[in-house]
């Protein structure tokens, strides 16, 4: 139920030391159900459209229009050598470039998490990088957000984040851009994305990009959150399944079934969609296996630097591979927001950290889990599909309201010895199709996710 406990105890630092002011989020909408907005903590900004793409500088790229404009690698600009650190491979690549306009951010944050939706034809991949201008005016490196590629073959690099990236006043690690000393006062005030697409040499292959963009916060240093009033019932026909029946399996894949909350809980909105792998995407896993999507969803998420399944960009890039879906990390600023979301038809993976005590039928403690918001109780308690049940029927619980609140949308807390450690502040993915009903379309608006 657990993530990997590299990425957790490293970015724990940076997160339990996040302090600052709130700012201005997006554009002030008022959430759909008519309620106070929550105070402004984040900010979203994605580039998707065909003007988005062809506002940004290209090297060698082409924005293709169409149903679902994307960035192509329409002629090399270069050829690099790039050995694969997990393979020890180094094979040759011919690249191009994209890189976004400024983006100047409605919140100086003190963290950044970017997403990317995308296809890679075997022997292609991405890179991921983001450059900023702090609040001093000072720059930041290039920081490498991701080497991706949807498929693990022989042709194929090695899907990996790049730990150990700094200047001495903020770190990337894992999928996190973070201030350092956030107490500091020191901010990133506007950041731009670079996107390389690289294929083999000669091939003719691209990559296609649909979406790239990145969540930007500045979330106070809070151990409690106020409660807030729940909104009216709804709970969505999410299917089920359970992390704890592939104990075992695939132990290359992060420890087997007992790491797998955030591939579980992608595949469960992934099939809520509609979507799923094909039988011939199946082959590989055992037959003995119950629901071997879920295999499927831990092998295709799977970090070879994090050495885990619950990097939250690879998850999101993951539900994306399937037909017309688009995915994000972002943070939500409320429970209300959240509710807005799943009353719209959308269900949410949540990110959370909590003592067993500390939320009633959980039956465990975690330092870093994922589960599946499907609705609310009409005492506004939360239906969670939680993976970390023995088995698929147990996997519906419902959780009181003031606890998951809590757990969810603080970002410190104490672990069983009583020292302090972090909490994601609200972290969350949220997975829906291209074409979203108009209910649907107005509660992402108002997030700034479209």
């Amino acid at each position: 139920m657990t993530s990997s406990t590299p990425r957790r105890t490293v970015l724990a630092a940076a997160l339990a030391a996040a302090a600052g002011t709130a700012a201005s989020v997006v554009p002030a909408v008022a959430a759909p159900t008519g309620r106070t907005p929550a105070p402004a903590l984040v900010d979203n900004r994605f580039w998707s459209s065909y003007a988005d793409w062809r506002s940004g500088t290209g090297a060698g790229t082409k924005a293709v229009p169409g149903h679902r404009p994307g960035l192509v690698l329409a002629r090399p600009e270069g050829r690099t050598d790039h050995t694969d650190p997990h393979t020890g491979r180094t094979s040759s690549w011919e690249y191009a470039s994209w890189t976004s306009p400024v983006h100047t951010s409605t919140v100086p944050a003190t963290e950044v998490i970017a997403s990317w939706n995308a296809r890679t034809p075997p022997g292609t991949w991405i890179q991921v990088e983001l450059s900023g201008t702090y609040s001093d005016s000072t720059a930041t490196p290039w920081y490498v957000l991701g080497r991706w590629a949807s498929g693990d073959g022989e042709e194929d690099i090695r899907r990996t984040s790049v730990d150990d990236q700094t200047d001495g006043r903020s770190s990337v690690w894992t999928d996190t851009f973070a201030i350092d000393d956030p107490a500091s006062g020191l901010r990133l005030r506007a950041y731009r994305l670079r996107l390389t697409l690289y294929r083999a040499p000669g091939s003719g292959l691209t990559p296609t990009v649909w979406r790239i963009g990145a969540m930007a916060s500045d979330v106070p240093d809070r151990f409690t959150v106020p409660a807030s009033a729940p909104g009216p019932a709804r709970e969505l026909a999410v299917p089920r399944y359970s992390q704890n029946t592939h104990v075992g399996q695939y132990p290359e894949y992060d420890n087997g079934g007992e790491a797998w909350c955030s591939p579980t809980s992608s595949q469960m909105i992934v099939e809520y969609w509609g979507r799923r792998p094909s039988a011939e995407d199946l082959a590989w896993v055992d037959p003995a296996f119950a629901d071997p999507q879920v295999c499927h969803a831990a092998r295709f998420t799977y970090d070879n630097q994090y050495e885990g399944c619950g990097n939250w960009p690879f998850n999101a890039a993951y539900a994306a591979t399937y037909p017309d879906m688009n995915a994000v990390v972002t943070r939500l600023r409320s429970l209300t927001e959240l509710e807005d979301l799943v009353r719209a038809g959308i269900p949410v993976v949540t990110s959370q950290s909590f003592l067993k005590e500390e939320l009633t039928g959980a039956g465990y403690g975690t330092a870093g889990h994922l589960m599946t918001v499907v609705g609310f109780t009409p005492d506004g308690d939360v239906v969670a599909n939680d993976p970390a049940s023995p088995d698929n029927e147990a996997v519906r619980r419902v959780y009181r309201r003031r606890e998951w609140e809590n757990i969810w949308l603080r970002t410190k807390r104490y672990d069983a010895s009583g020292k302090v450690r972090s909490g994601t502040g609200g972290v969350c993915y949220v997975y829906w199709p291209v074409d979203p009903a108009p209910a649907r379309r107005r509660a992402l608006r108002s997030l700034g996710l479209l």
